[in-house]
C-alpha cells in the first residue's frame, strides 16, 4: 500500500451526550478530530501507511490526541511537541429543524506556533504516494501558512502527488480574505487533486467566470459539468471532487458526490442517510476517494467507494471513520439495505 503524509491540526471535542443542548448539559463526552487526522485515520484502517504532521502539547492531553490516531495505526512520529494548549470545539449535536452548532476555542493552540524548522521535509517526504492537506490548515496562522506551502513544495520536489481539500470554514475568514485567497492560489498550484467545486473555488481562490456568482448564486451552476471542468482546467487538475448533499433536515440527507477528471463528470451512487454524527463526513469521503486513486480504482468505483466510505461515517459518533474495506465494499454491493451480516 501507499506511504501517505498529510499536515494539520488534531483537536479536542467536547459534546453533550445525545442531542442534549450546550444550556441543559451537565457532561461533555470526549472525542478528538480534526481534518487531515480524521484522513490519515481512515487511510490507515484501509491499509495506508500513514503519517500526520502537527505539533501537540507536550502534557497528558497533547498524549491522548496522538494515541488516538496511534491505536488506528498512523504513524506519529513526525508530530512535534510543545506549545500551550491543544485546540478544542464544542459540538451541540442538531436533530430535526435544529442544526447543529460548533464553537472554536483553538486561538493559540500548539499547530499555530509550528515552525518550520521543527519539520525536517526532505526525510518525512522521502518516498512519499501522496500527500493531503485541507483548507482549514493555513489560515490557522502565519505559521500555518509557510508549513503548508512549503509542504506542498516538498511533497512535490519528491514526486508525491498532493491533494488539496478547500474545506472552507466561514469562521477562519472573516478577515484578511484577499491574502488568504492569494495564498490558496499558491498552494493549488502544486495540486493533483483537488476536493471542491466552483463555489469553493470562488469563496477560497477568488474565482471568476464570465461575472457569474457563484457564491450567492444557483448552486447546482457550481457543480455542472461545465463549470467543474473549468475549475479544473483553471487550476491544472488531475480530479477535482465534490460532494452533493440534500439537506431535508439535520437528521436526514440524501448523499451523492461527482468526480470531473477534464473529460467526464462521474457522479455516484446516492444514499438517504438518517444522520448519527455528521462531523468527519466529507474527510472519510476525501480518504475514500484518494483509496480508490491510490489502489489503482477507475474514476467511477473511487466516486463510489468514497460516497459509501462517508454515508458510514454518518453513522459513527465522533470525527473518525472506523471503518473496513470490506464493509465499504459490502454497502456498494448492498445499496444500504442495513440488513443484520451474521
Amino acid at each position: 500500500m501507499a506511504k501517505v503524509i498529510t499536515l494539520g491540526e488534531i483537536m479536542l471535542r467536547l459534546s453533550p451526550p445525545g442531542y442534549e443542548r450546550f444550556l441543559q448539559s451537565s457532561t461533555f463526552d470526549i472525542q478528538y478530530g480534526g481534518a487531515e487526522a480524521n484522513v490519515a485515520a481512515s487511510l490507515a484502517q484501509l491499509g495506508h501507511h500513514t503519517h500526520f504532521i502537527s505539533k501537540t502539547p507536550d502534557n497528558s492531553i497533547g498524549d491522548a490526541a496522538i494515541s488516538t490516531l496511534q491505536k488506528l495505526g498512523v504513524d506519529c512520529s513526525y508530530i512535534a511537541r510543545g506549545g500551550d494548549r491543544l485546540g478544542i470545539y464544542f459540538l451541540e449535536n442538531g436533530a430535526s429543524v435544529r442544526p447543529s452548532s460548533v464553537i472554536y476555542d483553538r486561538k493559540n493552540s500548539s499547530i499555530t506556533t509550528a515552525a518550520l524548522e521543527e519539520f525536517d521535509f526532505d526525510t518525512i517526504f522521502t518516498d512519499t504516494d501522496l500527500f493531503h492537506v485541507s483548507g482549514i490548515t493555513p489560515v490557522l496562522s502565519p505559521q500555518t501558512a509557510s508549513l503548508t506551502l512549503e509542504a506542498v513544495k516538498a511533497a512535490k520536489r519528491h514526486g508525491a502527488y498532493v491533494s488539496f481539500d478547500l474545506n472552507y470554514r466561514s469562521k477562519l475568514w472573516t478577515e484578511n480574505q484577499k491574502e488568504k485567497q492569494s495564498l490558496f492560489c499558491e498552494i493549488i498550484k502544486y495540486a493533483d487533486i483537488c476536493f471542491g467545486n466552483a463555489r469553493d473555488a470562488a469563496l477560497c481562490l477568488g474565482y471568476e467566470e464570465d461575472g457569474i456568482d457563484f457564491i450567492h448564486g444557483d448552486y447546482s451552476i457550481c457543480v455542472d459539468e461545465v463549470h467543474m471542468k473549468h475549475v479544473m482546467e483553471r487550476y491544472e487538475l488531475k480530479y477535482l471532487i465534490t460532494t452533493l448533499r440534500n439537506s431535508i433536515s439535520a437528521s436526514d440527507n440524501g448523499w451523492s458526490a461527482a468526480v470531473c477528471d477534464g473529460k467526464t463528470l462521474y457522479h455516484g451512487d446516492v444514499y438517504d442517510l438518517h444522520i448519527v454524527d455528521r462531523v468527519g463526513g466529507g474527510d472519510s469521503f476525501a480518504s475514500g476517494f484518494l483509496h480508490g486513486f491510490l489502489s489503482g480504482m477507475e474514476p467511477q468505483k473511487a466516486l463510489n467507494f468514497a460516497i459509501a466510505a462517508a454515508a458510514i461515517k454518518h453513522t459513527i459518533p465522533g470525527d473518525i471513520n472506523y471503518i473496513r474495506e470490506s464493509e465499504v465494499l459490502a454497502l456498494m454491493e448492498s445499496g444500504g439495505n442495513g440488513r443484520v451480516q451474521r
